[in-house]
């Protein structure tokens, strides 16, 4: 079992913690896995995305041109990688923000309300692990369990006060599937 995916967006929304999330999981299940982010010299408003591999065999590429899944998290990203994600793939998106018509037939194009739970659940900036809880609920990677470990893991201990939000949002996520 191999799963190469994307998460994209703008900087600031999570995008590299939510892959360093799924990588850390990874790790801790036994897995191999590869973070390798990328952000333009903006930072904070600027694009971001980071690929992300997991697997229970060696990995020989950090370096990918097609995903087995691509989440999505603002709209320049979906234009980006809509193309990219392979045949038979998957692509989560956050609907709320993005309005489009998906242009492809051989993937699985999945839209989940995700700024408009963030906004219910009281913070935007857990947008992205509703979207992720789709993801896992959609492709059981890595298990839940093991993610709120990762939690504590990867994000600062001053934002540890936010793991039991982060928990609800990606429940709510799974929830949306």
């Amino acid at each position: 079992m191999t799963e190469e995916m994307v998460f994209a967006g703008f900087g600031g929304q999570g995008v590299l913690s939510l892959g360093q999330i799924v990588a850390y999981s990874g790790m801790l299940e036994g897995k191999e896995v590869c973070w390798m982010p990328s952000y333009g010299p903006e930072m904070r408003g600027g694009t971001a995305n980071c690929i992300v591999s997991v697997s229970d065999q060696p990995i020989s590429s950090p370096i990918l041109a097609t995903f087995d899944t691509a989440i999505i998290l603002n709209r320049p990203s979906y234009d980006k990688f809509e193309s990219r994600v392979k045949e038979k793939g998957v692509l989560i998106y956050d609907k709320t923000n993005i309005n489009v018509e998906p242009s492809r037939n051989d993937i699985e194009i999945i839209g989940i309300d995700a700024s408009k739970t963030a906004k219910e659940l009281g913070n935007m900036q857990v947008m992205g692990m509703v979207l992720l809880g789709a993801y896992l609920k959609k492709k059981n990677i890595v298990k839940k369990e093991t993610v709120k470990e990762a939690l504590k893991k990867v994000l600062p201990e001053r934002h540890h006060k936010l793991i039991p939000l982060n928990i609800e949002a990606l429940e709510k996520g799974m929830s949306l599937i």
